[in-house]
Parts: structure tokens; sequence; C-alpha cells
């Protein structure tokens, strides 16, 4: 199972983001719109340097992702990059963007369920049906939207390879996060 946290946006905190750096994920996505390019591509290098296992991502700057050595997500509005530049993830919001965006190295569907500001959720039923539906192989495949370690076992499936989550990782013990998602997942 992958775990990819995702920063909250409440700025580049060493103390904070080391603990969830070292707290048992593979992946960080770094999303702090009210970052500079100077101050993100400092945060990105950190982590690469602090937790150099795990994958960094950082959200909608190209340039920095370039600078840094990372991976992008590129969120919707963003302009389509060419995937032959760096390791690239989407969101997924509806079935109909699988074909543009299934050469990406990753994919956040999302909302799974219920998430604060976000739209409509896709439930497990929909998410399943969606997965039973793709290749073997292809992008990374994480669900994110209102997911904690009480209610991701039932979204277990053969093409899902992973969660991302923003509260369950920042709000609390990053640890208990990363052996709650474990142990409900059951891996």
């Amino acid at each position: 199972m992958y775990l990819l946290a995702i920063t909250p946006g409440l700025g580049f905190d060493r103390a904070r983001w080391g603990a969830v750096l070292r707290s048992g994920i593979q992946g960080l996505l770094i999303r702090e719109k009210a970052l500079d390019a100077r101050a993100l591509l400092e945060a990105a290098r950190w982590c690469r340097e602090v937790a150099p296992a795990v994958e960094v991502w950082l959200g909608g700057r190209l340039d920095v992702a370039l600078a840094a050595g990372t991976g992008l997500h590129a969120p919707e509005g963003h302009p389509e990059p060419d995937p032959a530049w760096l390791p690239l993830s989407r969101p997924l919001h509806a079935e109909a963007q699988w074909p543009a965006r299934s050469g990406c190295t990753q994919l956040l569907v999302s909302p799974i369920l219920p998430s604060p500001g976000k739209g409509e959720p896709w439930g497990v039923n929909r998410l399943h049906r969606f997965l039973d539906g793709l290749p073997p192989a292809g992008p990374r495949i994480l669900a994110l939207g209102g997911l904690d370690p009480s209610n991701v076992g039932p979204l277990r499936h053969a093409r899902l390879d992973g969660l991302a989550a923003i509260r369950a990782f920042w709000s609390g013990d990053p640890i208990a996060a990363v052996a709650g998602f474990r142990s409900t997942w059951g891996g």
C-alpha cells in the first residue's frame, strides 16, 4: 500500500514535515500555494535530503519541480505538461478523464468520501466499477478525499495502489495514522 501525505497549506514547518516524512509514508505532495518559488525549492530539497526514500511531488509548479528534481502534481486547470519531462501526477475527478491522463505516473481519484469543500463523492461502488474497467498495468492509482484509518478497509481493490490524505497525517500523530491505515487496509 502506497501512502501519500499532502501538506495542509500552512507553510514549511521543518518539525511537522520531518515527523510526517519519517512516519512511514512513501510519498509527500507539497501543496503550499502561499510559498514563493524559492521557499518551495528550499522545502522540496530539504525533504529529499531528510527522507531520500520518500517520493516528493510539487503541486502546480513545473519550474520548481524541475529545479528540485521532484515529480509534478498538475491540478485541474494546469496546462498539460509532457509526461516525458518528469514524473507526472494528476487528479481524476471523472471517469471520462482516464484516456487523457492514463499516461501519467500517478492519478489521485477524488473525492472518494465526503470531504470539506469538495464535490460529490465517488463512493466505494463507483470507485470499484471504475477500477474494474482499468487495464492491470498503468499509472499508480490512489484514493483521496475523506479518508482516515477507520474507513479505508472497504476501498481495497487489486487496481488501487494506495491512499492519499491530508488531515489524517497532519492533525495528529502521523506514525499512528500510517499504522492505522496499514492495519485497516490489511497490509
